[in-house]
């Protein structure tokens, strides 16, 4: 009867051994799946020195490879019209594993197409985007993304991200399967692709860092993905606490908090490159450089126009918190860093000034949720007006590899707990 007894319990313990994963399987399949923005990069009008000709663009396949932060069993593509004055025909849009960062060719075995409301073709409004359908596509993280696209007629005007820092390819002809491309031109700009999500489970979240070309990375290696926002990506998927965190670099090379320049400026882009994004928790506002330099960049001006320049910037910063807010995102400040020595902007004692004044506002409690100190970072301690020369790209005002790599390292990455 003992014997029986000990049989009995042990079939059942056996059952409920097998059955309990299965079982918490089943439950994990059955939670509600989020989307979380991977990879994304600020849209704009191409210069025209960026921009890609018509011609190239006529019946013209292009294909760009992005560098994503999180990963997951599933994606989708956000093909941007944003500043196109037409509607924008694409044909086709595929997906497939790029061979390396640097070159057209893909796996062809990895070729999927992309669908939009379970079309091969998509049409998108003038200022508007469109978000393909899920596809069940496994990707890991900080791995390359391949998406190549199709169009018949070029868009009367481009949207673009032309600080890429990594190479994209076209030809002529529909050729979004080839498993390379036959002499393509190329080019170091991104066009018509705004944000790549990866499906992940609820309570993953995205951070988006808004600033300039800092941000952005110039400086940076083309096709090495070493700016500040990779550091920092690499970071969160180094510790299992972070790795349901993508990273959305949202930088515009000369980028301004009060005015448009290279792009809408800070306030006017808020809503489309902060709120947008695909499980946003969280802002880091890296912005002001260009507004302070450029005051007195073709000559010193009054000081009441240094002081009215510090309190606007202020204000914006104040803006950018509140709205923020107004989302349920944590906000956090960087100072702004060290730029006497630039041949580009040429900064006097009171520009100088300036900058320190709006770091003592953004250290301040009570105003950002977090300081990250980036000027305290990359600053020469001998000469703390000027970047450290081991962090300097050469012009004095850009980090390089080293003080890209310095500041994500910098970034607590407990800013980011869940």
């Amino acid at each position: 009867m003992k014997q029986a007894r000990f049989f009995v319990a042990n079939i059942s313990f056996v059952l409920v051994a097998f059955w309990l994963p299965a079982q918490m399987s089943a439950q994990a399949a059955l939670q509600p799946q989020v989307w979380v923005a991977s990879w994304g990069a600020s849209q704009q009008i191409p210069e025209p020195q960026n921009a890609l000709p018509a011609d190239d663009l006529s019946d013209a396949t292009v294909r760009q490879i992005f560098h994503l932060s999180a990963g997951g069993p599933a994606l989708r593509v956000h093909v941007s019209n944003a500043f196109g004055t037409e509607a924008l025909h694409i044909t086709s849009v595929h997906v497939a594993r790029p061979l390396s960062s640097a070159s057209p060719g893909i796996e062809p075995t990895s070729d999927r197409p992309l669908t939009f409301a379970g079309k091969a073709e998509v049409t998108v409004p003038p200022g508007a985007e469109f978000v393909s359908d899920p596809v069940d596509y496994p990707v890991a993280p900080l791995s390359d993304l391949a998406v190549t696209f199709h169009v018949d007629t070029p868009p009367t005007r481009e949207t673009g991200h032309p600080g890429s820092r990594a190479t994209s390819y076209y030809v002529h002809g529909d050729a979004v399967s080839a498993a390379n491309l036959t002499e393509p031109k190329q080019v170091d700009h991104w066009y018509q692709i705004t944000e790549i999500d990866v499906q992940a489970l609820p309570g993953a979240g995205a951070v988006v860092a808004l600033g300039d070309s800092i941000t952005d990375g110039h400086g940076a290696t083309t096709n090495g993905n070493n700016r500040w926002t990779d550091v920092l990506a690499q970071r969160l998927q180094g510790l299992p606490a972070t790795r349901n965190i993508g990273v959305s670099n949202q930088g515009i090379g000369g980028n301004h908090l009060l005015t448009d320049g290279l792009g809408p400026n800070v306030l006017a882009r808020f809503d489309r490159d902060v709120l947008a994004p695909a499980g946003v928790k969280w802002v880091i506002v890296f912005e002001g450089v260009n507004d302070l330099g450029g005051l007195a960049r073709n000559g010193e001006v009054p000081v009441a126009e240094h002081a009215a320049l510090v309190q606007r910037v202020i204000a914006a910063y104040q803006q950018v918190i509140a709205r923020a807010h107004a989302h349920g995102l944590h906000v956090y400040g960087a100072t702004i860093t060290p730029y006497v020595g630039s041949s580009y902007y040429h900064p006097g004692p009171l520009s100088e000034v300036d900058r320190q004044e709006v770091n003592r506002w953004i250290r301040a409690t009570g105003h950002f949720d977090a300081v990250i100190d980036f000027d305290a970072v990359v600053r020469d301690p001998q000469h703390p007006d000027q970047l450290l020369p081991a962090f300097d790209c050469g012009d004095h005002l850009h980090p390089s590899p080293a003080g890209y790599k310095a500041m994500g390292d910098a970034i607590p990455v407990s800013l980011f707990a869940q």
